[in-house]
């Protein structure tokens, strides 16, 4: 029967080939393969492309091999979600962390009993990954988050007219500059109040 395999690109530079070569070290030769980028750890595992496509395609009897309990799910839930689903469907599951488990049998329902707690105990892993998926962009010097709607010169002008004189209003600057109020006033009002 055929070894599937799956794994998540956790970056650009480490890509899941690595996770596939860690796979057939342990001695299982992957007929195919899956993989999904770094944002499928924010998703459930039945919203990741690639992890969809190959639960469509395995079948009863054939085996899932994948690096890390998490790479079933995104918390405890889903990993025993998607665990119970192979189990329903006969698939034989590989995690290279903990072996072999046959999860139609009595000593497979206590390994995933098992495993339910160790996910538990995980629970600030999600938190982890996120951190990690924020900081790779920053550290690169990309910007995260919305852009913005005004220059640094438009900020600058803005915070000098509402200074000068009787100062133009925060309305009047939200509507010349085709931004919300609250927008303008977390603008000027630092700048205010360090004067």
């Amino acid at each position: 029967m055929a070894v599937f395999g799956y794994g998540i690109s956790t970056t650009k530079e480490v890509h899941s080939e690595h996770e596939r070569i860690q796979i057939e070290r342990a001695g299982y030769q992957i007929d195919h393969w899956y993989a999904d980028d770094e944002a499928s750890y924010l998703l459930s595992s039945s919203h990741r492309a690639k992890f969809s496509v190959l639960l469509n395609n395995i079948s009863s009897g054939e085996t899932l091999a994948v690096a890390t309990l998490d790479r079933l799910g995104r918390d405890l839930q889903d990993v025993g979600a998607t665990i119970r689903m192979l189990a329903a469907r006969k698939v034989e599951l590989i995690i290279l962390q903990i072996g072999e488990l046959n999860l139609t049998s009595s000593s497979g329902e206590l390994v995933l009993a098992m495993l339910a707690a160790l996910a538990e105990m995980d629970g600030g892993a999600p938190a982890k990954r996120t951190a990690s998926l924020i900081s790779g962009p920053k550290t690169a010097g990309r910007t995260l988050g919305r852009p913005r709607s005004t220059t640094e010169e438009q900020r600058v002008e803005m915070v000098r007219q509402h200074r000068e004189g009787k100062g133009v209003s925060i309305s009047a600057l939200a509507r010349a500059h085709g931004i919300s109020r609250a927008s303008v006033m977390r603008i000027v009002r630092p700048a205010v109040a360090s004067h």
